[in-house]
């Protein structure tokens, strides 16, 4: 079956849109007159040609912005069966498969890193996710078997994919050229949405009465990895980045938990969660609770965070004037940097622009461990 988001089925269905098109400019002559048939001949052809436009339109689209990574996520199914898989007691963290990652010297792990697809169990939320494990290369070196490694939590946006993290926004290739320009130190990335309790946009909040997802973020997750991988337990060695919502989630980690996440690095993230249908009540009617998650007020009217903030724009984005009031908000001990571009949309195109000098920023806020 063709993947959603694949390339071929998006050839097809542009091709496809393409004869719709010259189908009915070859048959439109045919459909002339005022009679019943002729009136519903150019409906039917105006429809099917606007179908199969957006239909090829929706799928780039899709394809571009990862929205659905899958057939049964598009339409809400539960997909095939899922596999048994045996765990150890307790296991808070699963590895389900591992893929290579090349560079211009090889594809040895050694060389390049290894990812590994993994089922974190968040034992205080009880939440669990999937998530995308990158390992650079030192991680497998010899002279580094007993170092611990800072890491980099990475969420995408909302309803995002964690794959496209890879494969669209390739940050484990970002990161290895980084770790080999000296630009950043050898890093593991943990890649993953921020969409944790079903398809529900729950902006990373602790819902009352609902999924506790900052919980799971700031507390579970980093005790899980922490107990598979060689991670430095030290807050300053924990980054959060994120895209869109996850640039808000990255931003509230750092500034509501600094005992988790000390560095934090938003692109076209927004500074106050919306509710909408997507949301549902995050706040349980508490205006204190929505309160303490606007992040431009928690600048102004909260004791200021030791920690550091990387914010991306541009002059095109819609939160342009909002992340000049954050920069005007912030005080000491709090460190706050800006990127901004010229031009550049809510969208890849201009996010993987600025992740190279988002990594480099990282590298000189991030806490180096020197051996477990």
């Amino acid at each position: 079956m063709l993947r959603l988001t694949g390339l071929p089925l998006q050839i097809i269905a542009v091709l496809a849109a393409v004869a719709v098109f010259a189908a009915t400019m070859w048959l439109w002559p045919r459909f002339g007159g005022r009679s019943w048939r002729s009136w519903l001949g150019r409906i039917g052809a105006f429809l099917a040609t606007q179908l199969a436009v957006l239909v090829a339109m929706g799928l780039i689209a899709n394809g571009y912005f990862g929205f659905y990574s899958s057939w049964s996520d598009l339409l809400g199914s539960d997909g095939k069966p899922g596999t048994v898989v045996d765990h150890q007691p307790n296991a808070a963290v699963a590895v389900m498969g591992e893929q290579k990652v090349f560079s211009a010297q090889g594809s040895a792990r050694e060389r390049s890193g290894l990812i590994q697809q993994v089922d974190v169990n968040g034992k205080g939320s009880g939440l669990s996710s999937e998530a995308f494990v990158y390992l650079p290369p030192q991680y497998f070196q010899p002279e580094y078997a007993r170092h611990a490694f800072p890491m980099a939590l990475v969420l995408a946006g909302y309803p995002g994919s964690a794959e496209k993290l890879i494969s669209l926004m390739q940050y484990p290739a970002s990161t290895l050229r980084a770790i080999e320009e000296k630009k950043l130190p050898p890093t593991v990335l943990v890649l993953m949405r921020p969409t944790i309790a079903g398809n529900r946009d729950t902006e990373c909040v602790d819902v009352p009465g609902g999924p506790q997802v900052e919980t799971f973020f700031t507390s579970d997750l980093p005790k899980a990895l922490a107990g598979t991988y060689r991670l430095a337990d030290d807050p300053g060695s924990r980054a959060v980045i994120g895209n869109s919502t996850g640039g808000y989630c990255a931003l509230k980690f750092a500034l509501r938990r600094p005992d988790a996440y000390r560095s934090a690095i938003s692109l076209s993230g927004y500074y106050t969660a919306p509710i909408d249908q997507t949301t549902g009540d995050l706040f349980g009617g508490d205006p204190r609770l929505k309160q303490e998650n606007d992040l431009l007020w928690r600048l102004r009217n909260q004791p200021a965070a030791p920690v550091s903030l990387l914010l991306a724009t541009s002059y095109d984005e819609n939160n342009y004037q909002e992340t000049q009031a954050m920069v005007g908000a912030f005080r000491a001990p709090t460190r706050l940097s800006t990127i901004t571009l010229d031009t550049g949309g809510h969208n890849f195109h201009t996010w993987t622009r600025e992740i190279p000098p988002a990594l480099e920023w990282l590298g000189q806020h991030l806490t180096v461990p020197q051996e477990a």
